[in-house]
């Protein structure tokens, strides 16, 4: 295949996923309903259901801003060889067969980051203060982003410089030495991303002894899972939005709750969203998870090794010789459409193990605390309420609240 059939699918590609993200925005949006469910009659007054229909419709205008934007920038990097103007940029400062693609990718991700910093300072500034969700204060918006970068910086290019390694060693098997790489980060982020990684952004301590710290032991304990680290965390200091997840594996397991879950919901509310986070453990969702996250991640590299090589790749993005770099970018492009069905795929079974881990809170007699607790975080976050099934196929990783009411309600 020519560069530049390769170049009008790469631009097809771009444009037609433009095209179909905006008409699943404008189903979303043309979804909003004034009427609430029977099922969520009793969440909002008339005001507060307004307040929450007014900021998805914001978002979704903000949401197709940036998009245009992105895309205008994309095609501007496409038609004008802007790649290997970037490439020919990194050559001059090194010929380094690795350093040469980690300078290429850090000039791309830091202008890219630089550019789209003006729409994420109004949508944190502007959007999220508007509807009280913004906790964030300038200095720490400014620290976080350097954080951000520096960590970007090492463990990206780290892991980047690795891969460039293993395929000036090996060339056409490099995707097995990557595939193995991936797959022990991906094991390492699970175990430790919580005791590491979130650290350097927020404080984390052991929840205090009382009320709470024993219902949830003695809850958890009931449903045959021992949990020593509990932790609090400072998330009200960015967002008002509230949360709470489960980490690690074996010994370094840890729940974590959000100050702001704290602070919304009752004792009993809190413990059964994490006898619902419990439940993924115990149905093996976080093994069945990182499984299908390894297995995904082995195909990406089998057909990128296939394709790399190839100098056709580069030059469809204005590169003389064969790259790589350069070809990364083009594959990545290229790989969209399969990307997307895969992520169906993920999202598919992510819904249907949200609905399992619903069932275990249920099974252990918090039915009812759940349905609570799920209707007061969707009334935190102002969630959409109807959104379009289209729309919820394709970008949910969990069912809708009113899908998940019904099931546990079985209606």
């Amino acid at each position: 295949m020519s560069p530049q059939v390769i170049f009008i699918i790469i631009v097809a590609i771009v444009v037609a996923d433009f095209l179909f993200k905006s008409r699943l925005d404008y189903l979303n949006l043309k979804n909003l309903s004034e009427k609430l469910p029977a099922e969520l009659s009793d969440m909002y007054d008339h005001e507060q259901y307004r307040k929450s229909q007014q900021y998805e419709r914001v978002n979704i205008r903000f949401g197709l801003m940036t998009g245009i934007f992105n895309l205008l920038l994309i095609l501007l990097m496409l038609f004008t060889d802007g790649f290997n103007t970037v490439n020919n940029m990194a050559a001059g400062v090194s010929g380094h067969p690795i350093l040469q693609p980690l300078i290429f990718f850090m000039i791309l991700a830091l202008a890219l980051d630089l550019l789209n910093t003006p729409f994420s300072v109004y949508h944190t500034f502007v959007i999220e203060q508007k509807f009280g969700f913004n906790r964030i204060t300038p200095k720490l918006y400014v620290t976080d982003k350097l954080k951000n970068w520096i960590l970007s910086a090492i463990i990206g290019g780290g892991v980047m410089a690795l891969v460039i390694w293993f395929y000036l060693l090996t060339t056409t098997f490099f995707w097995i030495w990557t595939w193995a790489l991936a797959s022990g980060f991906m094991l390492l982020m699970i175990s430790f991303y919580s005791s590491l990684i979130v650290p350097l952004f927020n404080k984390q301590q052991p929840l205090e002894e009382g009320e709470l710290k024993q219902s949830i032991t003695r809850h958890a304990e009931q449903a045959g899972f021992h949990i020593d680290n509990i932790y609090t965390i400072d998330g009200s200091k960015r967002s008002t939005k509230a949360n709470a997840y489960f980490s690690g594996m074996g010994r370094k397991k840890r729940i974590v709750l959000y100050d702001t879950l704290v602070k919304e919901l009752s004792t009993d509310e809190i413990v059964a969203v994490l006898l619902h986070e419990i439940g993924h453990y115990k149905k093996k969702h976080i093994i069945y998870s990182m499984i299908l996250s390894i297995l995904q991640a082995g195909i990406m590299l089998f057909i990128l090794s296939l394709f790399i090589s190839n100098a056709a790749l580069s030059q469809a993005l204005g590169a003389e010789h064969a790259s790589f770099h350069v070809g990364l970018i083009a594959f990545g492009i290229l790989y969209g459409p399969i990307s997307v069905v895969i992520g169906l795929i993920m999202n598919v079974s992510s819904r249907r193990c949200e609905y399992q881990a619903d069932a275990f809170a249920a099974h252990h007699n918090m039915k009812k605390e759940l349905i609570g607790a799920l209707k007061k975080l969707s009334i935190a976050n102002l969630s959409n309420l109807t959104p379009h099934p289209l729309y919820v196929f394709f970008h949910y990783s969990h069912p809708t609240l009113l899908q998940r009411i019904k099931k546990l309600t079985g209606r």
